[in-house]
């Protein structure tokens, strides 16, 4: 871990120079990514050599929503961050790991994570979109797309097939919901179930407020 852990402040301005921020995926969305990737890489006994700069660069290189290849931009920010890697010296043999762990992190890109190092930056990343900061990172992006609270008729999607393009309270049964059952490790399932039951408390407060 120390070998590579003098690697970090090169890494976060990397990230920083990098990404292409919107409402859901800015720099502090990467450093809570970090935070709790650590976290799971110390519970579940992962290779922080790996974990580390995946969840940094996890999201260095992104197309724009609405984009016909957006499915495809954690294979390109892969590559991006194997070239950075290797311009600054990193170790060249956590960079296989490194490069599934960044592919594997995105919902869209659906792609299985088979490697303990790759689950736990997806389980970090994912975790990120629920709970209070999931629930904020949600009404932000719906905000800033023009979408919507709810369906005045059926808030809570009860009678209707969700539809998250048209109501952001939709995005909560179309995905946010869903999540914790794609958790891949022990330590994220018990988070994703504590952040998931505070989603629906909050859920349950603005139908007490409707």
């Amino acid at each position: 871990m120390q070998k590579t852990k003098k690697f970090e402040n090169e890494i976060l301005a990397f990230a920083k120079q990098e990404m292409v921020e919107d409402q859901a995926h800015d720099i502090n969305h990467v450093l809570r990514v970090v935070n709790i990737a650590k976290q799971l890489c110390v519970d579940e006994k992962g290779k922080y050599e790996i974990v580390m700069p995946a969840a940094y660069l996890h999201d260095c290189f992104s197309f724009p929503k609405g984009h016909p290849d957006r499915s495809e931009s954690s294979t390109f920010a892969a590559k991006k961050a194997l070239v950075f890697l290797k311009s600054i010296g990193y170790p060249c043999v956590y960079s296989d790991g490194i490069s599934q762990a960044i592919m594997a992190h995105s919902y869209s890109a659906d792609i299985k994570p088979n490697t303990l190092e790759a689950k736990i930056v997806q389980d970090a990343d994912r975790l990120d979109a629920l709970g209070a900061i999931g629930i904020a990172r949600c009404l932000q992006v719906s905000a800033k797309m023009g979408v919507a609270l709810y369906n005045s008729e059926d808030a809570f999607c009860e009678r209707r097939k969700a539809d998250d393009r048209q109501f952001t309270i939709d995005h909560f049964y179309v995905k946010l919901l869903n999540l914790v059952d794609t958790m891949n490790t022990r330590s994220a399932k018990i988070e994703a179930q504590k952040r998931t039951l505070f989603m629906k408390q909050y859920l349950n407060q603005l139908a007490r407020e409707l």
